[in-house]
């Protein structure tokens, strides 16, 4: 009786079961302790099919009772094959269940060829509800683009529904590339650089990719990438490449026709990142107008110590284990003239006022600057405007986040401001300053030159809050 008055147990049992679900992260093994509470909460959670419908090795175990309290629902299945050689009653108590199988993970073998001995009757059956499929072979294959044939593992017939392939270190098969459902490709963990031209080949036999993760380098006579007709991914949203692989693959960009709204990443490791980022880029350079167009947002910032291109929709992002220091020669590499908004968040080595002068130089369009705590000091960049009162004579929005900033720093900014009006045809008209931590007075009743002074956050900046 305590237990039916007490709050929790006065939820309907769906909803109950569903916060159970939480715990899971497609592992059922915590979902358990939570059903020994009481009657209500085992009768709530052990009725909820969603629970129960990861199947993993690692608690073949549990498979059983889970695959009797999943029912209906589709599965999710990792199975490693080194945990269940020897277990043939895992193997008896899933087969009649294959078709529920909506994502499935095969790794822990040495050969993805030899894991259909391993696994006795798993891939004779259709698996039409099959939406997901990573296959994972521990060592490098010793020939990575067969010249024929199916994976033994793999009849095409029984996997028509497939939209995401992710590939590790795994032979690649032609006819995993004649599904014709295929949306997602992951292809990572390869050591061996692939034949460019194949490559390019199979993206050819799967037009309708809509998201591209590579971690793989690539072999090509330069020549041969330059003559190379584009591939027309029309439907194209997200290619994410580690620059630290793909060194070699500079014609790789021009040799697809990207799609307005396409997302562009590129990790490196490299310490001289616009060295990283130049060897990633087509040679010839080809215009970044031909991938992102036109430009007009870029954001650098180290807490994900990356570098944004936004603008039509699309955007061009380059991540890199170091801290973004050198962001001027990054802008180098690509046409600003476009830019109407940067934005700079660097908490920990923050840009000088020559550093500061040297990317506003490069951005004569500029309209809203906006700058976070420690990114630049208030002083540089009232020196940086006041050296060069021309620079970024369209200039409209200064916007400062959590910057130390004081009635001295005010009147200092109106004069550089003053001096600019005198200069360019624009003048600034709106200065955003947000403090969270509540610690500087402004002083706004002694502004002069400055019609108004906002204390507001901008829709377009809230990020940066």
């Amino acid at each position: 009786m305590r237990n039916s008055l007490r709050p929790v147990n006065r939820l309907p049992p769906e909803i109950l079961a569903s916060c159970a679900t939480f715990v899971s992260d497609n592992d059922p093994r915590p979902i358990v302790p939570l059903t020994h509470v009481c009657q209500y909460w085992q009768r709530s959670i052990c009725s909820d099919p969603r629970s129960w419908a990861s199947i993993s090795t690692a608690w073949k175990r549990l498979a059983p009772l889970s695959l009797e309290r999943a029912g209906a629902v589709l599965l999710t299945v990792d199975i490693t094959v080194s945990d269940i050689k020897g277990s043939e009653g895992f193997l008896e108590s899933f087969l009649p269940h294959i078709s529920k199988i909506s994502s499935l993970r095969v790794a822990g073998c040495l050969m993805i060829e030899v894991v259909a001995n391993d696994l006795p009757g798993f891939f004779d059956s259709p698996m039409p509800n099959l939406t997901s499929l990573e296959l994972q072979q521990a060592a490098e294959p010793s020939e990575t683009f067969p010249s024929g044939g199916t994976p033994p593992l793999l009849a095409l017939e029984n996997v028509l529904k497939v939209r995401s392939l992710r590939l590790t270190r795994t032979p690649i098969y032609p006819t995993l590339f004649r599904i014709a459902s295929l949306r997602e490709l992951q292809l990572v963990g390869y050591a061996n650089p692939f034949d460019f031209s194949t490559f390019i080949g199979l993206l050819r036999s799967n037009l309708n990719l809509e998201s591209i993760v590579l971690d793989i380098g690539f072999v090509a006579d330069p020549a041969e990438m330059g003559t190379t007709r584009k591939v027309p991914l029309s439907r194209l949203q997200r290619l994410s490449i580690a620059c630290a692989k793909a060194i070699d693959s500079k014609g790789l960009l021009s040799c697809i026709s990207f799609p307005r709204g396409v997302q562009i990443e590129v990790e490196s490791t490299e310490w001289n990142l616009s060295a990283s980022l130049g060897s990633f880029l087509p040679s010839p350079p080809t215009s970044i107008h031909d991938l992102v167009t036109p430009i007009t947002t870029i954001k650098i910032q180290t807490a994900k110590r990356e570098l944004q291109f936004f603008g039509n929709g699309s955007s061009f992002t380059f991540r890199s284990s170091r801290s973004p220091l050198n962001a001027h020669e990054w802008l180098a590499l690509f046409p600003t003239v476009p830019v109407r908004e940067l934005q700079i968040n660097i908490h920990r080595h923050g840009i000088t006022a020559a550093g500061l002068s040297n990317v506003m130089k490069r951005l004569p369009a500029l309209e809203t600057l906006a700058i976070s705590k420690g990114a630049v000091s208030p002083a540089w960049l009232v020196f940086a405007l006041t050296e060069q009162p021309v620079l970024c004579p369209a200039l409209k929005t200064v916007a400062l986040f959590d910057c130390d900033v004081g009635s001295d720093f005010i009147r200092e900014l109106e004069k550089a401001m003053a001096n600019r009006g005198n200069l360019t045809a624009a003048q600034v008209y709106r200065v955003v300053i947000v403090n969270s931590a509540g610690t500087t007075t402004l002083e706004f009743n002694k502004s002069e030159s400055l019609f108004r002074a906002y204390v507001r956050v901008d829709e377009k900046l809230l990020d940066l809050t």
